[in-house]
C-alpha cells in the first residue's frame, strides 16, 4: 500500500513538473513574440534624401531584415522645433518603446532631461559624441569629413574653372566635418582651385539654400556641394546651370540625374546592429559610436548616370582605399 501512495506521489510531482515547464515555455514564447519597437524623432521629412532619411533607411533596411512581425518601427518626422521633438520623444518612451531614437543634434538638451525619467527605455542621439553620462543613452556621430574629403579630391580634378562652392547649414557636426574634409580633399588634389563656402544658418531653408547657390554660381564655380535637408534649394540652381554636385548622407542622384557625380550615403544600420543587439542584451546605453568609411557606415555611391572620367574614378576609388588603410591622413581644422 505503502508503494501505491508512493507511486501516486511520483506520478503527481512529475506531472506538476511538466505543467510547469509548459507554463514557463509559454511565457517565454510568448515574451518572444513581442517585436523589438524603435522609434524616430526628426528634425525633417523622412524622405528628405539627406539627414533624416539616412536614419529612416537604416531601421526600415534592419526591420527588412528582422521581418514586420519582428521590428516595428514608428517615426515622427519634421520636428524641427525642438519642444516639439521633446514631446514625441517622451510621449515614445511612455508607451514603453525599446529604443528611441532622437536624430538630431539639437535634441541633446531636452534628452539629457528625459532619459532619467525612463531608466528601462534605452535612447539614441546624434550626431554626437556624449551620453551625458547616461547608462541608457546611446550616442552616434558620423566621419563625414572622410566622404567629403573623397569628395573634395574629385571636385578638385574635375573642375575647370577652378572655383567650387560649398552651401552649408550650420557650422557644427557632420555638417561641419564634412565641409571641412572637402575643402582639404579640394587642396590636396588642386591647390590653385578655390573653395568659397557660405553657410546660411538653417538646416532647412530650402529657399536660402537656392540663394546662396545662385550667388556662388554668379561667382563662377562649376562644381557644388552642400549637406543637410535645405541642399535640394541648392541642387535645383546647380542643375539648371549645368554645375556638378557632390551629395552626403543619402544618395541625391533622384533630385539631379545629370550633374549629381557621387553620393556619401550614410549607413546607420552598421552601428545600430550592435545597439539594437545591446539592448536586447539588457544594455540601454552608456556608449558612442561613429560611422566611417572603414566599417560600412559610411559608402560612396557614384552616379551611374554621369560620365565620370575614368581617371577621375579611379582617383575616387584610390583616395576611399587610402583612407580606408591609413595611407592618406589629413589634419581636420
Amino acid at each position: 500500500m505503502k508503494k501505491f501512495h508512493i507511486g501516486i506521489l511520483l506520478a503527481f510531482a512529475i506531472a506538476l513538473a511538466l505543467v510547469a515547464c509548459g507554463g514557463s515555455g509559454g511565457a517565454a514564447t510568448e515574451a518572444a513574440a513581442q517585436p523589438f519597437r524603435v522609434a524616430i524623432v526628426s528634425p525633417s521629412a523622412s524622405n528628405d534624401l539627406a539627414f533624416s532619411q539616412s536614419m529612416f533607411d537604416a531601421v526600415k533596411a534592419i526591420q527588412a531584415e528582422e521581418g514586420e512581425a519582428n521590428f516595428e518601427v514608428a517615426i515622427t518626422d519634421n520636428t524641427f522645433v525642438v519642444e516639439d521633438a521633446a514631446a514625441a520623444i517622451r510621449d515614445y518612451a511612455s508607451q514603453g518603446y525599446d529604443l528611441v531614437i532622437a536624430h538630431g543634434s539639437q535634441y541633446g538638451g531636452s534628452l539629457q532631461e528625459i532619459a532619467p525619467d525612463f531608466p528601462e527605455t534605452a535612447f539614441a542621439w546624434g550626431t554626437a559624441g556624449d551620453t551625458f553620462g547616461l547608462d541608457n543613452v546611446y550616442a552616434y556621430e558620423a566621419a563625414s569629413d572622410e566622404g567629403g574629403y573623397v569628395m573634395g579630391v574629385m571636385a578638385g580634378a574635375l573642375t575647370q574653372s577652378n572655383t567650387i562652392g560649398v552651401v552649408g547649414p550650420i557650422e557644427v557636426g557632420d555638417a561641419k566635418l564634412y565641409v571641412d574634409g572637402f575643402v582639404l580633399g579640394v587642396a590636396a588634389q588642386n591647390p590653385d582651385a578655390s573653395v568659397n563656402v557660405n553657410y546660411i544658418g538653417s538646416f532647412s531653408d530650402v529657399a536660402l539654400a537656392s540663394e546662396a547657390a545662385q550667388a556662388q554660381q554668379a561667382a563662377g564655380a562649376d562644381m557644388m556641394t552642400g549637406t543637410a535637408q535645405m541642399v535640394v534649394g541648392a541642387i535645383g540652381v546647380a542643375n539648371e546651370n549645368g554645375i556638378l554636385w557632390f551629395g552626403t548622407q543619402a544618395n541625391q542622384t533622384s533630385l539631379a540625374p545629370d550633374i549629381v557625380v557621387a553620393s556619401q550615403v550614410y549607413h546607420w544600420e552598421v552601428i545600430l546592429r550592435e545597439i539594437i543587439s545591446n539592448v536586447r542584451a539588457g544594455k540601454l546605453g552608456g556608449e558612442s559610436y561613429k560611422i566611417g568609411l572603414a566599417n560600412g557606415g559610411e559608402v560612396i555611391e557614384f552616379n551611374d548616370g554621369y560620365a565620370l572620367p575614368a581617371d577621375v574614378l579611379t582617383l575616387g576609388n584610390e583616395t576611399i582605399d587610402g583612407i580606408k588603410n591609413g595611407t592618406i591622413t589629413y589634419t581636420l581644422p
